[in-house]
């Protein structure tokens, strides 16, 4: 049996950026871009270029390299050409493979938000999409609205659909904006669209205002559409959009779907769906959801008890897949033999083959599970884990040692009268048995730290030359001021364009922020093969 192709758009970089208390910058959309490039979706959509500094410097060059690069915009106003738009053309000049537009799709909002005829509407509509295919690009129409817009009026709302789809159009979404339909209305009213548009041009976009945005978007699908629109973690404005995270499981393990669908996941991206999941959270800087489905702590945790005495028996009779499908695991009964499998599936995904019967996992299993007991959290840092693993192991050289540190803030007058604080650090190193001091300042006390420890590394200097600090995250673990804290730092090297997160974590922050930064610094070490 021949199963029909899904398509996954992902919208976390434009609508999760709506999200209160969310703020992309151009680094932090390069690496979602990346995660969204290792989970396997089909479109990355990554914000509106020219509407702000961030999405046009992101949208200078392309920033992927297997899903269709994505610009979102506005059709053109009503009242001017395609061609005399300059909000248009900026998308169309940009460096993206298909044009995402919104329309209004609800005459309400044409008349109100609008203040335009609906004809008007409908021409901007059709002239935005044959101005992208002209561009060279995929067109597709976002029908902002669409279901209040047919309840309210729906030859208007079909108009909007059919002026799309006739101007050339690839993908005509469906959009619950408001998040108020149910997924017995989204069936009804998606069947009723393909009288107009076939489902293989129809996409999804619902939002989660009464927590049905995954039914819906599946009910969509079970009707016709075949693109479905969503976020990593179900991010988005106001309770979020469909979760990309519970719909690409759900898609690819449930039969009901399995059996007549396909998408661009495989196998292998659906076991690295929950290390995805987590990452993304670590760049948000949050805690991840511990009940969400598939990829949560407590996903697949039983207590003792009748449930624990049944998986016993049986593991599927309290677990409707298994977890290691989405790379999760069971938190209860979790065998030696299962841990070693789930640590194998790590370091191969991070290019360390070891064999299952090797002794040495036996203590790299302990010392992890140590860690994380600890408050480290290794899904967003690859390159501690990484570096663990290979000392554990026996595979890292000894590049340098940290004898001591010391940091000092002083806050003070100059000589002008202009309060100032300021950060010195010194910092004791051993490189190849002779003991180098290296003494910096900075604009804070982690900032003084990585200047005094990548001054002086001897032989090494060079393989460092290019490496730069780019951000750096603290969450706090537990509650009061001596708090368990741990640092996430993100590093770059702008010779090879290499990325990578490194963790530490201690009841001092500065001494926390040291133990990402010597990683930091072993791991570019150990990537220059500067042994």
């Amino acid at each position: 049996m021949t199963k029909e192709r899904l398509y996954l758009f992902d919208t976390t970089l434009r609508d999760g950026a709506q999200t209160s208390g969310v703020d992309f910058s151009v680094n932090e959309k390069i690496v979602v871009a990346e995660l969204l490039e290792r989970l396997g979706v089909d479109y990355v959509e990554g914000g509106y270029p020219g509407a702000n500094p961030t999405d046009t410097e992101f949208f200078s060059r392309k920033r992927t390299e297997n899903a269709i690069f994505t610009a979102f915009g506005m059709t053109k106003r009503a009242g001017r050409s395609a061609a005399n738009d300059p909000g248009l053309q900026e998308i169309l000049s940009s460096s993206s493979d298909a044009c995402c537009f919104v329309a209004k799709a609800w005459d309400y909002h044409v008349r109100v938000a609008l203040g335009c005829s609906n004809e008007e509407n409908l021409d901007s509509i059709a002239d935005t999409v044959a101005a992208t295919v002209a561009a060279g690009k995929e067109a597709m129409i976002d029908c902002e609205h669409f279901f209040d817009g047919y309840k309210a009026n729906p030859d208007y709302a079909l108009d909007c659909v059919r002026a799309a789809y006739q101007a050339g159009a690839r993908w005509v979404v469906l959009c619950d904006t408001n998040g108020g339909t149910l997924p017995d209305e989204i069936f009804d009213i998606v069947t009723k669209v393909q009288d107009v548009v076939p489902g293989s041009h129809l996409g999804i976009h619902t939002h989660d205002d009464t927590g049905h945005a995954v039914a819906n978007s599946l009910a969509a699908v079970d009707a016709g559409v075949r693109q479905i629109q969503g976020t990593l973690n179900g991010l988005g404005e106001r309770c979020g959009n469909a979760n990309l995270i519970t719909l690409i499981p759900t898609l690819k393990l449930k039969s009901s779907f399995a059996d007549r669908f396909e998408i661009g996941v495989s196998d292998d991206q659906l076991r690295e769906i929950t290390a995805i999941s987590h990452a993304f959270d670590e760049v948000l800087n949050r805690s991840p959801a511990r009940q969400a489905p598939y990829v949560g702590e407590t996903a697949f945790t039983t207590k003792a008890g009748i449930h624990a005495s049944a998986i016993l028996k049986d593991p599927q009779t309290y677990e409707h897949v298994t977890p290691g499908s989405v790379g999760n695991q069971r938190r209860v009964l979790v065998s030696d033999q299962a841990g070693k499998s789930n640590l194998i599936g790590e370091l191969n995904r991070v290019g360390i083959e070891v064999e299952k019967s090797d002794p040495r996992l036996d203590r790299l299993l302990a010392k992890v599970k140590e860690r994380e007991t600890e408050g480290y959290a290794y899904e967003a840092a690859d390159a501690s884990f990484e570096l663990l693993a290979r000392k554990e192991l026996g595979d890292v050289p000894r590049f340098f040692e940290v004898n001591s540190f010391r940091v000092m803030v002083e806050r003070r007058f100059n000589a002008i009268g202009d309060l100032l604080t300021v950060s010195e650090a010194v910092v004791k190193v051993d490189v190849d048995g002779e003991v180098r001091m290296s003494v910096a300042e900075g604009n804070g006390p982690v900032n003084a730290l990585d200047m005094a420890l990548r001054k002086d590394l001897g032989k090494y200097q060079s393989a460092i030359e290019g490496l730069e600090l780019i951000d750096y995250k603290v969450r706090i673990l537990n509650g009061g001021t001596g708090a368990v804290t741990r640092v996430l730092i993100e590093s770059h090297d702008t010779k090879t364009h290499r990325r990578w997160f490194t963790i530490g974590v201690s009841s001092n922050i500065v001494d926390a922020s040291f133990q990402a930064l010597v990683d930091s610094i072993t791991f570019a070490l150990l990537k220059a093969n500067a042994s």
